[in-house]
């Protein structure tokens, strides 16, 4: 856990986690689907996507960006300040696919910590990794602590 924003910045440039791994599987990636209304087969028809390009059924790469809340949540946990808002996301890229059944583990680097008018800013990069040689999701986030 961070205390202060010091704790912060002395952390900058050095890997935390990886953290607990995470499964993903049909019955998350199917209720995603429902959520956003994006129902393409190779997320959702098991018996179609065993003859796509992938053999399974794969998570969307917004499913698999969104649980960065998740890891944000044991990675980088903040002792200070009184909220956590989501203020955007800098670069995303899926180098790889997330097969259904897959799980995850994350490890985050705090890359920058500056103050602003809203609050402090934590710019952190993630790395979501299921086992292959490429990860699945590498994403620059920042986060605002405000109070």
């Amino acid at each position: 856990m961070f205390t202060s924003v010091e704790d912060l910045r002395a952390a900058i440039g050095e890997p935390i986690g990886p953290s607990a791994p995470l499964l993903v599987d049909q019955t998350r990636i199917n209720a995603f689907a429902e959520a956003t209304g994006d129902r393409q087969w190779i997320h959702v028809d098991p018996d179609r996507a065993a003859h796509g390009p992938y053999g399974t059924t794969v998570a969307h790469g917004y499913l698999t960006l969104s649980l960065l809340s998740h890891f944000r949540q044991e990675l980088l946990e903040f002792g200070f300040g009184t909220a956590r808002v989501n203020y955007g996301v800098n670069k995303v890229r899926f180098p790889a696919v997330l097969a259904a059944g897959s799980e995850i583990r994350a490890t985050a680097t705090v890359t920058d910590v500056s103050e602003t008018n809203a609050g402090i800013a934590v710019t952190a990069r993630y790395v979501l990794d299921a086992g292959s040689t490429r990860p699945v999701c590498v994403a620059e986030t920042v986060v605002l602590i405000t109070g």
